[in-house]
């Protein structure tokens, strides 16, 4: 039988949060000087009635946007660090009977390009790298010159997606399993073209966080895993927090299963991180969205450029910042957000910046109605989503 969790608003005793952009101050940095700093818990206390609204107003909506049929979902809504509303449904793994609950670290899909983007801009803050830096300043032998930190966070590098090219025997194959460092050997000895010229178009695409994970490497002279431990995991408490790589044993891993219960094995792309591979949970992201939105997270010079579209080529209201999703619209309002898709796993999170507010989504069990719940931004601040809209929209 399916059991879910319904939460009622916790005290920050519960959880290691703290405040966001308008709140108050970062706690004392620990660790190297480019690690993450918690927020301090020095948002205003939420009123009671306040509270009472909107958990009602979001229970109402899921309700009816999931037909009561509510399957495998990990779900929370928190405003000025406060836990409004949060739901784990479903199995963790079906086949052992484990449900999903709030500790349970979910596959958070391309959600772990906001980390690794997120590790970067703190290095590039503490002038351990600078933000229009060359790949061929990193790695000899790098074929592509003009390829800049820049254009890997933003997606406008014009390389090709590595699951384009390497499932081809001739180069890769499908037998044996890819790391990022085989990625980069692939890419400086197999003359693979570029897309398009670097800088001149957006294209979403998986290769160019794989390598930044590399430069987090290169950098830090620490594997990727261990450098976001320092950097992000550890100092804001996000204890069920994990990348997986091609050391970790497979078991640790939550299964992740199709539309009908059939569990995804795994596949020769399984290692590459960066792009994809933090295991998380809502309440750790949480933590993540609160450190990142606090003051004092960037130089103001830095956080400027992060939170911008640099895509104007077609026009509409999506756009990609450094490391983020956005969307702006002609009122000026804009929307940041990053969904996520692998195997049976999908992934949102929306940070209502201005709102004090965020909005996260796991499901282990393939769905796109993941990606909907963004719709909740509407009970929070001037975003144009209908609450009856199920329109889907992917990664």
């Amino acid at each position: 039988m399916r059991k879910h969790y319904l939460y009622t608003v916790l005290t920050t005793a519960l959880l290691f949060i703290g405040c966001q952009q308008s709140g108050g101050q970062q706690k004392e940095q620990t660790g190297p000087e480019y690690a993450m700093v918690p927020a301090s818990d020095s948002l205003p206390k939420l009123a009671e009635s306040f509270k009472n609204v909107k958990r009602n107003e979001i229970e109402k909506y899921i309700k009816k946007f999931f037909n009561n049929q509510f399957e495998n979902i990990c779900f929370l809504v928190a405003k000025n660090g406060e836990i409004i509303y949060e739901r784990y449904e479903g199995y963790a793994d079906k086949e052992q009977n484990v449900l999903n609950a709030e500790n349970t670290p979910l596959h958070i899909a391309s959600v772990s390009k906001v980390l690794t983007a997120t590790a970067i801009l703190k290095l590039i803050d503490a002038k351990k790298l600078t933000l229009d830096q060359k790949l061929t300043t990193l790695f000899q032998g790098f074929p592509y010159k003009d390829v800049t930190i820049r254009t890997l966070l933003n997606h406008r590098s014009g390389m090709k997606k590595y699951n384009y090219f390497c499932d081809d025997a001739k180069i890769w194959g499908r037998k044996k399993t890819l790391t990022n460092k085989d990625l980069l050997h692939i890419l400086m000895t197999k003359n693979i073209p570029l897309e398009t010229k670097t800088d001149t178009h957006f294209s979403y695409n998986n290769t160019n966080y794989a390598l930044l994970a590399l430069v987090i490497e290169k950098v830090t002279g620490k594997k990727y895993r261990d450098a976001m431990k320092e950097i992000i995991f550890y100092p804001l408490g996000m204890t069920h927090t994990f990348v997986f790589d091609e050391e970790t044993p497979k078991e640790k891993a939550t299964p992740s299963y199709k539309y009908n219960y059939v569990k995804y094995g795994f596949d020769f792309l399984d290692a590459v991180y960066g792009d994809k591979n933090i295991y998380s949970t809502p309440r750790d992201l949480l933590k993540f969205d609160l450190a990142r939105n606090a003051p004092g997270f960037l130089s103001p010079d830095l956080l400027e450029q992060v939170f911008k579209g640099y895509s104007y080529e077609a026009k509409g209201e999506k756009n990609y910042g450094l490391g983020i999703r956005l969307r702006e619209w002609a009122t000026g309002q804009k929307l940041f957000y990053h969904n996520g898709w692998w195997h049976g796993n999908t992934s949102s999170y929306i940070s209502l910046r201005e709102e004090n507010t965020v909005i996260i989504a796991l499901s282990n069990k393939y769905t796109k109605k993941t990606y909907q719940l963004k719709n909740l931004s509407a009970l929070f601040g001037n975003y144009p989503f209908a609450l009856g809209d199920t329109a889907t929209n992917g990664d």
